[in-house]
């Protein structure tokens, strides 16, 4: 299961973090997120203590999806030593994510 990030942890789990982080934007409502959410669930379990794949609801914590320029979801980003170097937005397929991941380790 992907971890629950939100605006309180953003900075501990994602910034400040010495491995790859993958942060699905997302909202319960939304359709294509709940397309995503079990891709993002499977690299989250594949990846495991290799990178650290997490989830914020856009609804409940929107400083940093404001802050990143979140407009549609869902939006998937990843960070290397707290900045981002890459960005998905919309349904993307599996492979996707897990060569974003694989490009940084």
């Amino acid at each position: 299961m992907a971890l629950e990030i939100t605006d309180a942890t953003f900075d501990e789990v994602v910034l400040k973090s010495d491995k790859p982080v993958v942060v699905d934007f997302w909202a319960a409502w939304c359709g294509p997120c709940r397309m995503v959410g079990p891709i993002i669930d499977e690299v989250s379990s594949e990846y495991d203590g290799k990178a650290v794949v997490g989830k914020v609801d856009v609804d409940a914590n929107q400083e940093f999806a404001a802050k990143y320029g979140v407009r549609n979801i869902p939006t998937v980003l990843v960070f290397k030593n707290g900045e981002i170097v890459n960005r998905q937005v919309g349904v993307s397929p599996k492979k996707v994510y897990t060569d974003a991941i694989d490009a940084l380790l």
